[in-house]
């Protein structure tokens, strides 16, 4: 299945093969993909066990590199970037959240958001720091460490930090896995409002319908190929495909 965008597409995959391994024993974890992500819009990736849908995020992020096929970013074809290259772009257009937080726990949320910067060569300004924790609902928490916070608020300060470098993609990869459904739908509602009202092209990876039922669109891959698009998804809907694509494989 071939999906694509328009010309606002921020980030476009065209036939993008990934294996690992070689002879019989590869496992062929892509096979032709091709997908648009448009500026502005929430999408979804979703498909059973051993579908592709890490290595589609790896790839598309620059964490790894297709064996065929382009990836390009903002009209920058990625295979022509060298690593340290690679590394200068995401750090500089991409950001991530996982389901782990990965905050550092001797750093106060204000340092874990400003850290990006600092690695990045630059002095976090602190003004612009407090605007991302505000942005995620936690203005009043800049001080606290990770361990005084709760599941959801660690994972708000995830998404400030990826938020800070004002990236052109954020990838969200099972970013509610670790928390309760109280939390999660806090966390979804937020990045939805990131979307709405600021236009954060988004991409995230999930098992969860009802999480992929706040995305745009949800794309469904099955044995490392797209193999349906569901727009404006609700979690029924998104829970009867993801039902079928397991029982068929």
């Amino acid at each position: 299945m071939t999906i694509t965008g328009d010309d606002g597409a921020v980030l476009r995959l065209d036939d993008v093969h990934r294996a690992y391994g070689t002879g019989p024993e590869a496992v062929r974890a892509l096979r032709g993909v091709h997908v648009a992500f448009d500026r502005g819009t929430f999408t979804a990736v979703m498909g059973p066990s051993g579908s592709g849908k890490s290595t589609l995020l790896q790839c598309a992020a620059g964490l790894d590199r297709p064996d065929h096929g382009r990836i390009t970013l903002d009209g920058t074809d990625l295979a022509g970037l060298t690593e340290t290259q690679l590394t200068v772009l995401r750090r500089q257009k991409l950001g991530f959240v996982f389901q782990a937080f990965n905050l550092v726990g001797s750093l106060t949320a204000e340092q874990n958001v400003g850290l990006p910067l600092r690695l990045a060569g630059r002095r976090p300004d602190r003004a612009e720091v407090h605007r991302a924790l505000a942005q995620v609902g936690l203005g009043e928490r800049t001080a606290h460490l990770p361990s005084q916070l709760s599941g959801g608020q660690q994972q708000r300060v995830a998404i400030a930090r990826a938020l800070i470098t004002r990236p052109r993609m954020l990838f969200a990869d099972e970013p509610t896995g670790a928390l309760d459904s109280s939390s999660s739908r806090d966390v979804l509602a937020l990045l939805r409002d990131l979307v709405d009202r600021e236009g954060q092209s988004t991409v995230m990876v999930t098992h969860d319908p009802v999480a992929a039922s706040y995305a745009d669109r949800v794309l469904f891959l099955a044995d490392g190929r797209v193999v349906d698009d569901l727009e404006r998804p609700t979690a029924r809907q998104v829970a009867e495909r993801m039902t079928a694509l397991e029982t068929a494989a």
